[in-house]
């Protein structure tokens, strides 16, 4: 009997130590590495940080927070380590940007499919594009792009959406340009813009608003010309990011210059890819497998940030504007939608990225 009391006592310990240990948060004592997809200094670096030190202070469980920068390939690179080598137990966590589009343009790039991360939140996004104000025969607000004289267009990879976007709407226009590709982040291809390597480039609201509009567009140096509205399929809108600005979407410039809404294949691929990278530009997402307690604890502190007022006032102070997550249980099936584009689109693209203009 005494055994038996023994046992039956150990049992209870073990039992109440079990109990006790799965009530504690799943974030207790561990550390939790944020991996942003761009270089240091970037609109998504800029955001991302400022998103994660309001971040700390609501995860359940308070993990050290570390971020990691892991750029190359238009984000590429950083979202297939999180697939293919990040650890799967819930300490990882990707803040992308670009990367739905990038997949559903080509999934075959993925080693490991896209559609099986966990999708944490998402948020819609946009680009603004600029020109040097200097650029022949003078820019001086949005409707001279049609007069610019050996406009350069740069970007950061042939299959980026915002270089797809500005080729395309340069197209539709009917400006001739040149097009250079390839630097490695925003950071460094507005350095070649401020050097007169590329005259025409655009950016995401953060660093634009963070950026470019103070010491570039406020002292002359650069003129907005356009950015992207928001598109859901059929309706356009105006994202939260750039509401105030006073810089006309691309088809509001478009009707400006033509008298009339642009129409044919370029602005349906357009469309397309404001349909899928609009509605989820920006992406926070964890490894295949990661454990639902840890997406749930994200989740949790994420929709707590969204209502921080310091949060709110530090973003405004950096970029002029609040970035809003959103995150619930059909995230995922919101998301996974946006990871396709028609398959005459991803035809007509691949050939299109084949002819970049030199």
């Amino acid at each position: 009997m005494p055994v038996v009391r023994v046992a039956l006592a150990l049992c209870a310990i073990i039992a109440a130590v079990s109990t006790a240990h799965a009530n504690e948060p799943f974030y207790k004592g561990k550390r939790l590495t944020v991996l942003i997809n761009f270089a240091a200094g970037g609109p998504t670096d800029i955001e991302g940080r400022l998103f994660a030190k309001h971040l700390a202070r609501y995860v359940e469980g308070e993990p050290n927070i570390v971020i990691q920068n892991m750029e190359g390939a238009g984000g590429i690179v950083g979202a297939k380590y999180l697939g293919e080598v990040a650890p799967r137990d819930g300490t990882t966590a990707g803040y992308f940007t670009g990367t739905a589009f990038m997949y559903a343009l080509d999934p075959e790039r993925f080693r490991v499919d896209f559609k099986s991360y966990q999708f944490v939140a998402i948020q819609p996004g946009t680009t603004v594009h600029f020109v040097r104000s200097d650029l022949a025969p003078g820019m001086k607000e949005p409707s001279d792009i049609v007069k610019a004289q050996g406009l350069i267009v740069g970007g950061l990879s042939v299959d980026t959406p915002k270089d797809l976007r500005g080729r395309l709407a340069m197209d539709m226009l009917g400006v001739p340009f040149k097009y250079v590709t390839g630097y490695r982040s925003s950071p460094s291809a507005r350095l070649a813009f401020q050097r007169g390597e590329i005259n025409f480039f655009a950016e995401s609201p953060p660093s634009y608003r963070g950026v470019v509009e103070p010491t570039m567009v406020k002292t002359g140096q650069a003129t907005p010309v356009f950015y992207d509205a928001g598109y859901d399929g059929k309706d356009f809108f105006v994202p939260d990011a750039v509401k105030g600005l006073t810089i006309p979407t691309y088809h509001e410039l478009y009707q400006k210059i033509r008298g009339t809404m642009p129409s044919g294949q370029l602005w349906d691929i357009y469309k397309a890819i404001i349909a899928a990278d609009g509605v989820i530009q920006r992406l926070i997402v964890m490894p295949p497998g990661a454990p639902q307690p840890a997406v749930d604890a994200l989740r949790t502190a994420i929709a707590r940030v969204n209502t921080d007022a310091a949060y709110a006032e530090e973003a405004e102070k950096t970029f002029g504007f609040v970035p809003l997550w959103t995150g619930a249980p059909d995230t995922p099936q919101v998301a996974q939608r946006a990871l396709s584009v028609p398959p005459e689109v991803r035809t007509f693209l691949a050939d299109y990225m084949k002819n970049v203009p030199k």
